[in-house]
């Protein structure tokens, strides 16, 4: 059995299948891709079989893998864990056009932001908040593995800060509606992390209210939202008294994040 022939019995979609096929052999993706005529050793196919397996049940090839890359560091998941989507390095790329010197990270998951955050500003002082253990125990994991030093902390949004102000505040909270027909494709995933009540903002309400009252004068409150939610989004940020609020679209042009500052 080759390389090629194992590619091709998977029915996957080839990406993944050389993802699947690289963690099974122990091989890079650079030899899967350059050397298809080699000669699997004993035992890979079997191996490569059990992934294929997972992943047909609609496993992520991220939980089966372990980890998953979010701007340019690789990060370890699990099912405690919201896997880091490529979009959400909007909010990285928009909070690192801002001066701040503290931030903190709301539901951090897997600690992808706050951990891109503090690698690329290693001199700001990170908090990063979660209410699930298992997902703390993640993202303290992915900070230690890249030597960062980040403040998790236990506790819902900003219940844990206590009377802490930060120059900025960053959040990429559940925003999926409950009954949304894409939450079929997400089961895996933890479904706390991804469902924000009947239209999805019940997170991005809670921390809009209470986000004021955590800012530095000038502060700025950055979310992660849903395509479509952006004017709706931007009421709630108007409503909490924040001012400059303002859309930013991913690479999509789907405006995915909207934004605004205390006085």
């Amino acid at each position: 059995m080759t390389i090629a022939d194992a590619l091709r019995s998977s029915g996957l979609d080839p990406r993944e299948a050389r993802l699947l096929l690289a963690a099974a052999a122990g091989l890079s993706q650079t030899t899967i891709v350059a050397y298809p005529e080699r000669a699997l050793a004993p035992g890979v196919f079997d191996s490569y079989q059990k992934l294929i397996a997972r992943r047909k049940t609609g496993e992520p090839v991220a939980y089966i893998l372990g980890r998953q890359e979010f701007y340019g560091l690789e990060l370890s998941v699990g099912p405690g864990a919201l896997i880091p989507r490529p979009e959400s390095e909007l909010i990285v790329d928009l909070a690192l056009q801002l001066s701040f010197s503290s931030v903190v990270d709301l539901g951090t998951g897997s600690g992808a932001i706050a951990i891109a955050i503090k690698h690329e500003r290693p001199d700001a002082r990170v908090v990063a908040t979660d209410f699930s253990a298992e997902a703390l125990a993640v993202a303290r994991h992915n900070a230690e593995k890249h030597g960062l030093q980040i403040d998790f902390r236990h506790g819902s949004w900003l219940e844990p800060l206590a009377g802490e102000r930060f120059d900025l505040i960053v959040a990429n909270p559940p925003y999926v509606a409950d009954g949304d027909h894409h939450l079929r494709q997400l089961g895996f995933e933890p479904q706390e992390a991804i469902i924000g009540g009947v239209d999805g903002l019940d997170g991005i309400r809670e921390i809009a209210r209470e986000a004021p009252r955590h800012l530095l004068p000038g502060g700025r409150l950055l979310v992660e939202h849903g395509m479509g939610q952006e004017q709706a989004v931007r009421e709630v940020l108007d409503r909490a008294g924040l001012e400059d609020i303002d859309n930013w679209p991913d690479l999509a042009r789907i405006p995915r994040v909207t934004g605004g500052k205390v006085k």
